[in-house]
């Protein structure tokens, strides 16, 4: 059985696909890419601004899903320009603390909207232990 979540303070989806989709205790979240949700623009200024466009978006859409960044097992970053990873490095640590969660980062020629970073990721998320 699948479940798809959705908020306002992420970007709308510009496509046929769910903000996230949970499958049993997986949580998988769609790529974001640096749109203010509000205006459904690429935010101004340069790509640690992107960037954190980028972990804000994924965060509004975990919180949906009813869990966080800390659940996050895997996350994969798309860069139009790979000399930006030590920015993704620097602004990722203001998010996320060990453990950290499994990463690929992956150059591409083109994202859409033109950003130049998009990231998605996995969150588990198993049933309260009582």
């Amino acid at each position: 059985m699948k479940e798809a979540f959705h908020t306002t303070r992420a970007p709308e989806a510009i496509g046929t696909y769910s903000q996230a989709v949970r499958a049993g205790d997986w949580v998988y979240l769609s790529g974001q890419i640096p749109l203010d949700p509000q205006t459904m623009e690429l935010v101004p200024g340069g790509i640690a601004e992107q960037i954190r466009r980028v972990f804000d978006n994924l965060a509004a859409v975990a919180q949906a899903a009813h869990g966080s960044l800390d659940d996050v097992v895997k996350l994969t970053v798309y860069l139009t320009d790979l000399a930006h990873f030590p920015a993704v490095n620097e602004v990722m640590a203001g998010y996320f603390s060990k453990p950290y969660p499994a990463r690929a980062a992956v150059g591409v020629a083109a994202l859409p909207k033109g950003a130049a970073v998009e990231m998605d990721a996995v969150l588990y998320l198993p049933p309260d232990q009582d």
